[in-house]
């Protein structure tokens, strides 16, 4: 044999088997799973990397935010999960027209299975009335799937895991609220956003970004304000007012003394987005979102074998 074809016959057994569109699918969503729940995104790790020179030297504050900074390193370098709790596992899909939802969200089920039994995920998902847990992180309303159709050709396909102990410090308020002096306008909203953030102190894992929405009904402006976690720490809200009021939270935010969970310092929050939703004269909600240093959110551009083609964050 000669040389050629003995290194012709070598590529052949070496090359990769074609995957059919299934698999492929199924090797992108275990992909992006694994990304999220060990490696934190760009926007995260600049804020974090910034807020950390902040806090004065030797201090607990300083000492917390090396911890998390480890943390942060290890968890990248041996692909394990940045939290012990993976959260509410929670998918966000963007898709052409036509497209086929039930046999993709049958994959997703199967890609959180598989990802659970690799250790990617954590078995945190449990029956709410027996206890039960299935250690495949499935169940009712688990994963949460949430499906949009949009003009692009190519599927898109964002993922947030949601911790419960900073879910548990999430807040929803009913304006006028007398105990605060919040009234039916924004600085009503600055109010209630300040409370949510002095009330949960330390517990919520900080420091924490917070995702608010103004109106909606008790259940869509919940929804609204946890999408708002998708958008990017560092962007700028189209909107002059909320934009002006993000900031300030933050400011006033990191200037009460909070700190890195909890133990004083000048870095209580990362972030705060805000959007809003219209809302019925009865009713003005303000709802929460409180995440964690742990800013477990990543997304994906398929091409059309569903391969990943490019990184969202």
């Amino acid at each position: 044999m000669t040389k050629k074809a003995a290194k012709k016959k070598a590529s052949k057994k070496v090359s990769p088997k074609k995957l059919d569109s299934k698999q492929q699918t199924m090797e992108s969503l275990v992909e992006l799973i694994r990304i999220t729940s060990t490696v934190v995104p760009d926007d995260v790790f600049k804020a974090i990397t910034t807020a950390a020179k902040n806090e004065e030297k030797n201090t607990i504050a300083d000492y917390a935010m090396g911890i998390i900074k480890t943390n942060i390193d290890l968890a990248k370098y041996k692909s394990q999960p940045l939290c012990q709790d993976t959260g509410t596992v929670i998918f966000y899909i963007y898709h052409p027209p036509s497209f086929h939802q039930t046999p993709f969200k049958e994959l997703i089920k199967k890609s959180v299975t598989l990802a659970t039994k690799k250790g990617y995920l954590r078995q945190n998902s449990v029956n709410s009335l027996t206890g039960e847990n299935a250690g495949t992180n499935l169940g009712e309303g688990h994963p949460s799937i949430h499906f949009y159709e949009h003009k692009g050709s190519e599927v898109e396909v964002k993922l947030v895991l949601k911790g419960g102990g900073c879910e548990n410090v999430s807040a929803q308020y009913s304006l006028p609220d007398t105990t605060l002096g919040a009234g039916r306008d924004l600085e009503g909203v600055r109010k209630v956003i300040l409370d949510s953030v002095h009330k949960a102190q330390g517990k919520g894992c900080g420091p924490g970004a917070l995702g608010v929405c103004i109106g909606g009904d008790r259940a869509d402006s919940s929804y609204f304000a946890k999408k708002q976690l998708l958008r990017k720490l560092d962007d700028k809200n189209s909107h002059k007012d909320l934009d002006k009021l993000e900031k300030e939270i933050v400011e006033t935010c990191n200037k009460l003394g909070i700190g890195p969970m909890g133990f004083g310092g000048k870095t209580t929050l990362l972030s705060c987005k805000i959007t809003s939703a219209n809302r019925v004269p009865a009713s003005f909600f303000v709802s929460i979102s409180y995440m964690c240093w742990a800013f477990r959110r990543q997304g994906i551009v398929m091409n059309k074998n569903f391969a990943i083609k490019k990184w969202l964050y």
